[in-house]
């Protein structure tokens, strides 16, 4: 298995990774010390990570449908004014997107669940975009507003 890391430009950095759990991994603390350089804060970073490890896995799982053969591409943009990550998986999108989970029922195992890494997704990040279609797949947009900017990347 073969992860690949390309540094597109100053500002954005690629990450191509096997379907395999565990690797979201890489894509997390990748997402994290690039965003960490372009000043996001701790705690906003803590946010991404967990938002970046569930859309990998939801991309891994449900995306690809667990086949070995796919890949999950990570792309990651620093921006003045916010940190954009993408996921996309080589799935056709998600067919119904939950809304008005009851995270206590969920927690509970009164319901299962499903939805859960999505509800997450949708607390951590400033915006989320689910089911942009490409031509080979399916792309999961997530932003970070940049809440000081200590040290921007140049």
């Amino acid at each position: 298995m073969k992860e690949k890391i390309r540094i597109v430009d100053e500002r954005t950095v690629e990450v191509d990774l096997p379907n395999v759990n565990g690797y979201e991994r890489i894509a997390m603390e990748c997402s994290a010390s690039f965003a960490k350089l372009g000043g996001l804060e701790k705690d906003r970073i803590d946010d991404l990570k967990t938002a970046v490890a569930e859309a990998c896995l939801n991309a891994m799982e449900h995306g690809n449908k667990g086949r070995p053969d796919a890949r999950v591409v990570v792309s990651m943009h620093l921006g003045d004014k916010d940190f954009r990550v993408s996921v996309k998986d080589e799935g056709n999108g998600i067919s119904q997107i939950p809304h008005n989970i009851d995270i206590r029922r969920k927690v509970a195992r009164l319901e299962p669940p499903n939805g859960l890494g999505l509800f997450l997704i949708k607390e951590l990040v400033d915006r989320v975009d689910f089911n942009e279609k490409t031509e080979d797949g399916h792309v999961v947009q997530m932003v970070l507003k940049m809440e000081s900017q200590t040290s921007p990347c140049p």
